[in-house]
């Protein structure tokens, strides 16, 4: 495999970070390079398969090691402890810390991008370097890795049901450019005892919905019911629309 003098000093120092030698090298390469290093080349040139491969890799390791380490906690508890350490704050501020920003391969049209780009970068880097560890040495090497960077992390505070549903809803789904919104669906009862069913959306895309006394508390529970079923609503959200869906937040 050809590459360049930035490349192969990357490549090296990457495997040093990882504690891995890769057999496929190319595979890690792809792990490192940015998008914008690969205009004009085949989409299996950059991060961006192994980063859709690498994130249910990652959710596996993590759901298991949650599973088999917190005996006690329910079905919802696992998810948040699952959802918070897969985040892309955690990724992101993990991959730093790891050194990860010195290693990406980062096109000329990237250059001055400034944190944020650099933020979701390293996030993506993250999870297709679990995924590439994972094609190249199985899942042994894939968990191995996690265990040994991500998951020390790991806490039972993370099981906690969050004091404000709608602000955690909300930080989590900015991670993806998406603002929540909330639309009052129905209004069920009398004046004097009135029952209000409330649906999450993040732009165009329904998410669950919530029954409440009021249009806040319907509201609050849509989006605790959202972030329980997180995962499943997640894969709703790939490619869907940053716009609102014209429903209002109150």
């Amino acid at each position: 495999m050809k590459t360049t003098a930035e490349q192969r000093a990357k490549l090296d120092r990457a495997q040093e970070i990882i504690r891995y030698n890769f057999q496929n090298e190319r595979l890690l390469l792809s792990a490192i390079t940015h998008p914008s290093a690969t205009e004009g080349l085949n989409v299996r040139f950059s991060y961006e398969r192994l980063e859709f491969l690498g994130d249910s890799i990652l959710g596996a390791i993590v759901a298991a090691e949650a599973f088999e380490r917190y005996h006690d906690i329910d079905e919802g508890g696992l998810t948040r402890i699952k959802v918070s350490l897969v985040s892309g704050a955690s990724l992101s501020s993990v991959a730093r810390d790891l050194g990860f920003s010195d290693v990406i391969v980062f096109g000329s049209s990237e250059t001055g991008t400034g944190k944020r780009g650099l933020k979701t970068a390293l996030e993506n880097v993250y999870e297709a370097v679990v995924a590439a560890l994972f094609l190249d040495g199985g899942i042994e090497a894939a968990t191995d890795f996690v265990q040994r960077t991500l998951i020390p992390s790991m806490s039972l505070d993370m099981a906690r049901e969050p004091e404000n549903p709608k602000s955690s809803l909300q930080e989590m789904m900015q991670e993806h450019g998406i603002t929540p919104t909330y639309k009052v669906l129905e209004t069920q009862g009398p004046p004097h005892d009135r029952t209000f069913v409330a649906q999450a959306f993040a732009g165009e895309v329904g998410l669950a919905k919530g029954v409440g006394r009021t249009k806040k508390e319907a509201e609050s529970v849509a989006a605790k019911s959202t972030l329980e079923n997180y995962d499943y609503y997640c894969g709703l959200l790939k490619g869907a629309p940053s716009a609102d869906a014209g429903a209002s937040q109150e």
